[in-house]
């Protein structure tokens, strides 16, 4: 048959009928997300939720977590162990079945579990289809049993191997390269902080993470141990060790007795942003839902009632708004749902109407219980929202004033901008570049064609603690605004950003390789995470990478992006080349900044990713608030990355 023919003989053998493991490793995406660092590290969280589901439902205390110095992950808890008699309808054993058949496993029996994390069943033996090599052992009355897979098939039956007094399960797995093709590496510190978070969600638990990776001068093992008696009281706390709170003490309460769990605290501080984070079962709702919707509207509603009653509100000329309320707030909410219906792939909105109520009503009695009994925080409450209105309405008339200057307003663009000519979004890019003569250089050695250049004029405001209005009136973040075409606020949300004429897609902070030029990124990327959110969350802001040095001798030359890369190019040479530092942008020639920094076909982006919004929140407020000991232990502790790695 030929080839032309065969293209066109589309019959029933054309259809391919993948069942269970087959389908996850040909369409891994649709289980995990993505095939990147983000789905390679959400293989950790699924193998631990089924840990937390067995401390949730009473069952286990302890769970250990460990990189091993092979690259693979270890998990395991002193649950009641996953059982491994025969299961009737497979004909195999039950841990067997959990382990390879996609929608096994006993959060689908209401018996078993109450409430799950994870991915309602499929978590496991989603990690075991995604990974080249896995082992579980099982340690269940008064026996140890074991059981190893390739590519989510078992190699041989469920057999036991001793006799133990312990119980639990432990489950070892290696992340199959070949479709982990970006990198198999775990990071320590998006893992850490995922540990650290349930251990907040889930006081009582011990969680001990440990990377066999890395050893200290004494032989010990890299390692944490995580543990809450107060859980989101002292998750609080934590998020807000940077910032100056304005009432005595953390508000909390935690309704476990109703038909939905709910769990809040929340405090108030000088800041100007709202910081409000929610779960649900431990999964982390990014784009909130009706549980949000349900503390908002309670915070809201009592906070208003207290307000009017106390008559401080009776000078103000115009109404106090939903946001007012919560600006400089930090608030967790944690609630528990039998099933949960979530909206969209990843599971980052909560859509269940029942939860709106009881949520609602448990933050109204909170609240107002507090107000009653602290009466003094309860007045500097108010007047924070009052001066919160107050500065709201300044706010409005100086987004005002960007929004008549973005083109979609009429106005022109920026003077200082140089565009590209290409007009699709998706094929053009921004670069905003430290100082005029490092922008000068840049509108240079740029490919006119899809390339645009804004150079920003020294360091920008620092907008964490910077009022609304002052953060729009500036003229730098003004010109950003424009040079985008995006807007801010909606009838419904004054502080959403609008994204529908945002010029480029690719938006590339590009700043010197230095101290101060890792001040301006970071910066920059404060001014986006509270601002422009949503630019990051859609995978729209990248780090550009100069390089520290040229090395060249004769017509040799490399570039090097770090000690290591100058010296193997040294040797490369011989020993005795030149060595060029480059201080800055500005010491690079146009052609020099074009192939090492904005050629596409060479050059490297980090693009900036947000792997858990609070710890986010908790480092910006830490390195751009007033505090300074504890910016000065995450600078030495991160020097050596001294480059902002997205």
């Amino acid at each position: 048959m030929s080839e032309e023919i065969k293209k066109n003989n589309y019959s029933a053998d054309s259809i391919q009928a993948l069942e269970g493991m087959e389908h996850v490793r040909m369409r891994p995406s649709m289980y995990i997300g993505d095939v990147g660092v983000r789905g390679l590290h959400h293989l950790v969280y699924e193998v631990v939720d089924n840990s937390i589901d067995e401390a949730m439902g009473g069952h286990c205390d302890t769970i250990g977590v460990a990189i091993n110095e092979d690259g693979s992950v270890t998990v395991e808890d002193n649950g009641r162990g996953i059982p491994v008699d025969l299961h009737k309808k497979e004909g195999v054993s039950a841990l067997e079945v959990v382990m390879t058949k996609i929608g096994a496993g006993g959060k689908f029996d209401k018996d078993s579990y109450k409430v799950s994390g994870g991915l309602h069943g499929v978590g496991v033996s989603v990690v075991n289809a995604l990974s080249v090599h896995m082992k579980s052992t099982v340690f269940r009355e008064g026996k140890i049993y074991e059981q190893e897979y390739e590519r989510g098939k078992a190699i041989y039956p469920v057999k036991q191997i001793g006799e133990t007094d312990k119980r639990g399960t432990r489950q070892t797995f290696y992340p199959d390269n070949t479709i982990f093709t970006q990198t198999t590496e775990f990071s320590y510190d998006t893992l850490s902080a995922r540990m650290r978070e349930l251990s907040f969600l889930n006081k009582g638990i011990t969680i001990t993470f440990t990377d066999k990776r890395e050893v200290d001068e004494k032989g010990e093992f890299k390692s944490e141990v995580f543990h809450s008696t107060e859980g989101l009281k002292e998750y609080i706390r934590y998020l807000d060790g940077n910032r100056e709170p304005i009432v005595s003490h953390v508000i909390s309460m935690d309704n476990d007795k109703g038909e939905i769990p709910v769990e809040v605290a929340l405090i108030y501080n000088t800041s100007y942003t709202e910081n409000i984070f929610s779960y649900v079962n431990n999964i982390n709702t990014h784009e909130g839902g009706t549980h949000l919707q349900g503390f908002r509207s309670g915070l809201t509603r009592t906070l208003k009632k207290y307000a009017d009653a106390s008559g401080m509100l009776d000078k103000l000329k115009f109404e106090i708004a939903g946001d007012d309320f919560r600006e400089g707030l930090t608030a967790i909410i944690s609630v528990k749902v039998a099933e949960p219906q979530f909206e969209g792939q990843t599971k980052t909105k909560l859509g269940n109407r029942e939860v709106v109520s009881p949520v609602s009503q448990a933050v109204g009695e909170m609240l107002e219980n507090y107000l009653e009994e602290n009466p003094n925080d309860a007045r500097i409450i108010i007047q924070k929202v009052i001066l919160a209105a107050q500065a709201r309405h300044a706010a409005k008339k100086a987004r005002e004033m960007v929004q008549r200057k973005t083109v979609m307003g009429g106005g022109g663009l920026p003077g200082k901008l140089s565009d590209c000519s290409e007009q699709d979004p998706a094929r053009c890019e921004v670069y905003l570049v430290e100082g005029d003569s490092a922008g000068g250089t840049a509108k240079q050695g740029r490919d006119r064609n899809f390339q645009a250049i804004l150079p920003l004029r020294g360091k920008i405001l620092n907008v964490e603690k910077a009022m609304h209005h002052k953060v729009f009136e500036n003229e730098e973040i003004r010109n950003i605004f424009t040079a985008l075409g995006v807007t801010v606020g909606t009838a419904e949300d004054s502080k959403a950003l609008n994204l529908e004429k945002l010029r480029y897609h690719k938006v590339i902070i590009m700043c010197d390789a230095d101290v101060d030029g890792s001040h301006i990124s970071t910066l920059i990327l404060t001014f986006f995470f509270r601002f422009m959110k949503e630019l990051i969350e859609e995978g729209h802001v990248y780090i550009a990478a100069p390089p520290l040095y040229l090395v060249k001798k004769g017509n040799k030359k490399e570039y090097a992006w770090n000690d290591v890369q100058r010296d193997q190019a040294n040797e490369r040479m011989g020993g005795s080349a030149a060595i060029q530092r480059y201080k800055g942008l500005g010491e690079m020639n146009a052609e020099q900044l074009w192939e090492t920094t904005m050629d596409p076909s060479f050059r490297t982006l980090r693009q900036v990713t947000i792997d858990s919004l609070a710890e986010a929140d908790r480092v910006f407020s830490m390195l751009m608030g007033d505090e300074v000991p504890p910016r000065r232990e995450f600078i030495e502790k991160n020097a050596v990355y001294a480059n902002i790695d997205a």
